[in-house]
């Protein structure tokens, strides 16, 4: 609110319905990739591959889309099977992940860099380093339908953020989730088979990936391998500044929505006030270095952490 007042101070157009149209088609993306990212540092992990993994999703898919669409088939079966195949895509890399680190014992980090590598070099490798259009003109128009500030793939991202924000806070997927990122050994004592658990949730974070790659898809009219770049770290400080801790165990999805808000409107109201682009990333660091702070000087998790665990051991019995 008080970045919304303050840009709107310096350029009364940046209140207005065209701006905050504009505000919610960059948040969609990054928010679906953000709530992913939430559930694997909420357990305790990282995944450095979500940025990759919408490109690759993205190109494969603009592929297929353009062979349909060549060979004659509607636009509507044409964009349902191309929005399955990018999402089967981001399963396939979640697995990969999931394979990684609850097989192979690779920590997160380098597990989710080894494909995050993979998946960017791959991407370009199949595209050449340019966009992949060809596909029907009902994907642009989709994308620019509105109601409100939504396009109608923005409403169903927001229905979509709203289950799962369910799943994390109500459900028992959400509370095994927190457990372990709370204490692994303990939620493992407890009866959680810890590792197929974590691998669910990188697959979660790979199909919303997908997802991600098939809405820039609809936006752009075309795969790029560009799509997503940077994604990661978008989506890491969108979970940092809700206040979720790097260490795991401790955060809200509603705080990672409003991160994700928060980093669109900083981007889009630089550019309204002429500030340029490049001074985004350092109000950014700023704003995570604030929310870190703020977490810190509030002792999060401690308590919290003992009290999830002494539900979930009554849950079990």
């Amino acid at each position: 609110l008080a970045m919304v007042a303050f840009f709107t101070s310096q350029n009364p157009i940046f209140f207005s319905n065209a701006v905050f149209g504009n505000i919610i088609s960059d948040w969609s993306p990054i928010v679906l990739i953000a709530v992913g990212q939430a559930y694997v540092i909420i357990s305790g992990g990282i995944d450095l591959s979500v940025g990759s993994t919408v490109a690759i999703s993205g190109v494969v898919s603009a592929f297929a889309i353009r062979s349909m669409t060549e060979d004659g088939h509607g636009a509507t079966y044409v964009l349902i099977i191309g929005f399955l195949i990018s999402a089967a895509v981001g399963l396939l890399v979640g697995a990969i992940n999931a394979f990684l680190i609850t097989k192979a014992n690779m920590v997160p980090f380098i597990a989710t860099l080894v494909t995050m590598g993979a998946g960017a070099g791959l991407a370009i490798v199949f595209t050449g380093g340019g966009p992949i259009g060809g596909g029907p003109d009902a994907a642009i128009q989709l994308s620019v339908a509105k109601v409100g500030p939504f396009s109608y793939p923005g409403l169903a991202i927001v229905a979509l953020v709203i289950l799962l924000g369910l799943i994390l806070h109500k459900a028992r997927f959400g509370l095994y989730t927190f457990a372990i990122g709370s204490n692994e050994f303990a939620a493992r004592a407890a009866g959680i088979n810890t590792k197929r658990h974590l691998g669910k949730i990188y697959m979660l974070s790979g199909v919303l990936a997908g997802f991600a790659g098939f809405y820039y898809y609809l936006r752009l009219g075309s795969g790029a391998p560009t799509s997503g770049l940077g994604g990661e770290l978008q989506a890491i400080a969108a979970v940092v500044i809700g206040g979720a801790a790097l260490t795991g165990g401790e955060g809200r999805l509603s705080g990672t929505v409003l991160g994700a808000l928060i980093l669109t409107t900083v981007t889009s109201g630089l550019i309204i006030i002429n500030v340029a682009a490049n001074w985004k990333q350092v109000v950014v660091a700023i704003l995570i270095a604030v929310a870190v702070l703020l977490q810190e000087s509030r002792g999060k998790g401690k308590s919290r952490n003992s009290t999830l665990l002494s539900k979930l051991f009554k849950k079990k019995n």
